[in-house]
């Protein structure tokens, strides 16, 4: 995600109302202090009078409230809008420098680290990549570059980072098959508690979360996710996932796999329990596209930026992009006669132009099938990128310290 891009926190131009209101009654400093906080990252800069109108508080409780947090440098003011009459208002915003969060995606081939501001900026980005994901080296990658982050915002930036979040797939050490994945290496993972071990190693406060539910709430948060009340998350990288959101609400499921879109069987199986049908990521996940381009001698690199769509490789690609779209088309069809979502997002880690190819070839696979008797749910791409699953995992002690709730950070009304 490039910087210019819609960010964690960026306000839309149709951003959404706040579902809860602030209380003038006492008793309620912070969560009211948080409705505030939560009014202006959802709407942007605001005067206090507007502030007031969306939270239901008082023009007084607002003023209190406002002067606080400019004082605990959560709060900035803008340059005075004069109006026709009247005194000038003074928009207020988020200081991005008031509270930073670490998010940490770890995955199948490569970790990255982001450092993300107040205002839902990426202020800083490492990254390295792996044959294999060792929980020893992703362990001592995290501490080191998580102790580089704390020396460059100093102790007085570090006092104000609210916790990390970890994204990484729940089962690491799944379809050893597909990912030549060593056996030995896989059960190490499965004795390995990273969550703990970061916390341990780094001093923060750790949460995790499956890597594509992280990345489905960056885009419920920053960006088309915001216009739909209920819709699937597909995210295509090493391999094809997914998130579920139902009435604006992330929806994890009893373990953790509502919108695990990745495991989803692409045929009947046989009587029998015999020869099971495969797996949508066995078809339509970048690993798939990368052994395309490793069979024809081709650098397995392009699969992540334009070279895709470039000779030698545009032809692999093609191929690809249809088999995907197909199998892509039948988790869409699958969902929309079950949930009947209001629409469909598609991002992933690869360039923005076979994102754009992919979205038409998942279209033109739609097409073919009949949706009689169910709506056709709308597809539209996403915005967020290969960013998103880090982004989702800074998101969480953000939300844990400025959020009124957990219902207001991912419900918003319309």
């Amino acid at each position: 995600m490039s910087l210019d891009a819609p960010t964690a926190f960026a306000p839309s131009a149709e951003a959404p109302h706040l579902q809860p209101r602030g209380s003038s009654q006492g008793g309620l400093r912070q969560y009211n202090e948080r409705v505030v906080l939560q009014a202006i990252r959802l709407h942007g800069a605001l005067p206090g009078a507007e502030i007031a109108r969306l939270t239901h508080l008082t023009a007084q409780t607002v003023s209190m409230i406002t002067k606080r947090l400019i004082d605990d440098g959560l709060l900035r003011k803008g340059t005075p809008q004069r109006g026709k009459v009247g005194q000038p208002s003074v928009p207020l915003g988020l200081n991005p420098d008031g509270a930073y969060a670490i998010g940490v995606k770890v995955g199948r081939r490569s970790l990255d680290v982001l450092l993300v501001d107040f205002a839902g900026q990426v202020r800083q980005r490492s990254c390295c990549a792996y044959d294999f994901p060792e929980p020893e080296r992703v362990l001592g990658e995290i501490e080191r570059r998580v102790q580089a982050l704390r020396r460059g915002l100093g102790e007085d930036g570090w006092t104000r980072v609210q916790g990390m979040g970890l994204a990484m797939p729940l089962s690491m050490g799944g379809w050893q098959n597909l990912l030549h994945f060593p056996p030995a290496l896989a059960e190490r993972w499965e004795h390995c508690d990273l969550r703990a071990e970061a916390e341990r190693v780094t001093g923060l406060p750790v949460e995790l979360l499956k890597d594509t539910a992280a990345a489905c709430v960056a885009e419920l948060v920053a960006g088309r996710g915001r216009s739909l009340k209920s819709f699937l998350y597909v995210f295509v990288d090493t391999f094809i996932g997914g998130g579920l959101v139902i009435d604006s609400h992330l929806r994890a499921g009893l373990n953790g796999n509502a919108g695990a879109i990745g495991s989803l069987p692409l045929g009947l199986a046989a009587a029998g329990g015999h020869n099971a049908p495969p797996q949508l990521l066995s078809v339509a996940s970048l690993m798939t596209l990368e052994a395309r381009y490793a069979a024809a001698g081709l650098d397995v690199g392009a699969a992540l930026d334009a070279r895709a769509l470039q000779a030698p490789w545009a032809a692999h690609t093609d191929v690809w992009l249809g088999e995907a779209a197909s199998a892509i088309a039948l988790a869409v069809n699958s969902a929309a006669c079950l949930l009947d979502l209001d629409g469909v997002i598609l991002d992933g880690s690869f360039d923005r132009a076979t994102l754009g190819a992919l979205h038409q070839a998942l279209d033109n696979a739609l097409a073919c099938y009949c949706w009689e008797g169910v709506v056709r749910p709308a597809v539209l791409p996403g915005v967020i990128g290969s960013d998103a699953r880090a982004i989702g995992g800074a998101l969480l002690p953000l939300h844990a310290n400025f959020s009124p709730d957990r219902e207001l950070f991912l419900k918003v009304a319309r």
